[in-house]
């Protein structure tokens, strides 16, 4: 289900991305000759309600129409037919961003393509862009506190996050050929996000290598996913005064990337019932919910300071993929010391 091609499509330059299936008939790899012969990897369209990525990719192509590329460039465009839909993927597939380890399906197979394409060509950098539906800053993630993957990350912006569940992304898979990072750019179609990113892959066709001495710690805001936040499966919940079995604030995207302290209030429930209603899994994978979340009087309060990132008010992305995550800040000169 992967073509590979090594010339631009008629038409991919302009078109939108709702359009994208007339140009493109599914997952599409393209390699780009350049004057730096290992090349800049990017992927994009993972998530096909997260379009940033290809308008950037469309933006930094035409700067170099009729021009040589400074660095060979390959491309992977992922979930065309999802994009049509303006869905994160339609019902039935797999989350393009879920596939990157391997597994049964023809789309695992396909990933498992892309990467072994790659490795013979010796991607110099990889960069996987995407959106997020609530209020957030831009900001860049990697999967390894080497100097090198923070260089590039810092090179996006200062605020950073290191994760290293769920260990199915692309990032992950392709932190093993090359330093890799992944561009939050705040909301589809947001235009500052696409100038940035579009900015950020012109940089990086650009770099001749990057740094592998410390970055100053006084340049970075590092912080570390220490936990996934589920609703329980099956559980009605709503924003506002919702009536719902969980009731989250109206606003509550507007949490994050905010150092909260304990107490404070993150939904309601009704009177007399058990449980949070809320799951929360750490990187070994063990339920770690009752450190972080309590019920009294019909309130979810914070149990200890926390900072939320990926907080959303689409409750198809928290049912598709989680509520948000959970961050500590760490130092990062010591924490890639210690990697």
């Amino acid at each position: 289900m992967l073509n590979v091609i090594d010339q631009l499509p008629p038409g991919l330059l302009d078109v939108d991305p709702l359009d994208l299936h007339r140009v493109l008939d599914g997952p599409t790899l393209i390699h780009l000759p350049g004057r730096r012969e290992q090349p800049l990897f990017i992927s994009t369209l993972l998530h096909g309600n997260e379009v940033s990525g290809l308008l950037a990719l469309q933006a930094l192509l035409r700067r170099y129409v009729g021009v040589e590329l400074p660095r060979a460039l390959s491309v992977f465009i992922g979930n065309v037919a999802a994009a049509r839909d303006g869905l994160r993927h339609l019902p039935g597939q797999p989350d393009f961003n879920r596939i990157w380890k391997p597994g049964p399906t023809p789309e695992h197979a396909m990933a498992r393509r892309v990467v072994e394409e790659m490795r013979p060509r010796r991607p110099f950098v990889s960069v996987d862009v995407h959106n997020n539906t609530g209020v957030n800053p831009h900001y860049g993630c990697v999967n390894h506190l080497d100097h090198r993957f923070l260089h590039l990350a810092a090179l996006f912006g200062r605020t950073v996050v290191y994760f290293t569940q769920p260990d199915t992304v692309q990032s992950r898979a392709f932190a093993e050929l090359c330093p890799a990072v992944t561009l939050e750019c705040g909301k589809s179609r947001d235009p500052l996000g696409v100038e940035r990113a579009t900015d950020f892959l012109d940089a990086c066709l650009h770099l001749a290598a990057l740094p592998e001495h410390p970055v100053a710690a006084h340049d970075l805001d590092l912080f570390h996913t220490v936990a996934r936040v589920e609703v329980e499966t099956g559980l009605r919940f709503g924003f506002g005064e919702c009536g719902e079995s969980l009731c989250f604030p109206g606003d509550m995207d507007h949490l994050n990337f905010r150092e909260l302290p304990a107490d404070t209030v993150l939904a309601t429930r009704p009177e007399g019932v058990r449980g949070t209603g809320l799951v929360a899994v750490d990187e070994a994978g063990r339920n770690v919910t009752a450190r972080y979340f309590g019920l009294a009087q019909g309130q979810v309060r914070l149990l200890r300071p926390l900072m939320p990132s990926m907080l959303t008010l689409d409750a198809t992305v928290i049912r598709q993929d989680c509520l948000c995550y959970v961050m500590e800040r760490i130092d990062p000169v010591q924490a890639a010391a210690s990697a």
